[in-house]
């Protein structure tokens, strides 16, 4: 059924690790290929699983400080390709854009970093542009994409995966992505409430 859509390649890209070992378990168990980066990849390598650099895909480093790091055309072309669509995937292969069937994602604190107090320029640095990205991505493509917008879905996610392997159903794929824009929707707000006070 062309529902049901394996999960291949992952790009994990997440501020708390707490909670990760068991999907990334399962994940590697069940032949899915990981994406990373910095502190992420480290630390996926550091559990003994192989993990791609999303340098080595994009062929660019990561620059200003962190800030840009996933946000490139083979990254986001790999998450927003339409499969089963002849000019989208005849694109992805001209640009050499691999697939991205799931994406997990934990934001930058921003709520906990201005309640405990941080500096403006601190709380700045806490707006994630790379994570809101991409769950905006894998949510809008959630026909071909799983998205995992936080670590609260995490144990949502391995129970698919214990129950039937990486593959999932398009209301399963819905489901995670309402979820995502919940956290993107909660998080925007909680900026924007941020902004409001600091006037």
């Amino acid at each position: 059924m062309a529902e049901t859509k394996k999960i291949k390649t992952a790009l994990v890209s997440v501020y708390h690790k707490d909670g990760l070992d068991a999907l990334l378990k399962k994940l590697h168990e069940e032949g899915v290929k990981f994406l990373s980066t910095g502190g992420t990849q480290k630390f996926i390598e550091g559990l003994g699983y192989p993990c791609q650099a999303v340098e080595e895909v994009t062929t660019y480093p990561s620059i200003l400080g962190g800030r840009v790091k996933t946000l490139h055309p083979k990254i986001f072309g790999g998450i927003l390709g339409r499969r089963g669509l002849a000019e989208d995937e005849a694109q992805m292969a001209r640009y050499e854009i691999p697939a991205i069937d799931l994406v997990i994602v934990d934001l930058y604190p921003f709520e906990d970093t201005v309640a405990g107090g941080a500096s403006e320029a601190d709380i700045i640095e806490k707006i994630d542009i790379g994570g809101i990205s991409l769950i905006r991505a894998g949510a809008k493509n959630f026909k071909d994409v799983v998205i995992v917008p936080s670590k609260a879905e995490y144990g949502l996610l391995l129970d698919l995966l214990e129950k039937n392997g990486a593959q999932t159903e398009l209301e399963e794929r819905r489901v995670f992505a309402t979820r995502a824009f919940g956290v993107s929707s909660h998080y925007d707000t909680a900026i924007h409430a941020w902004f409001e006070r600091s006037k």
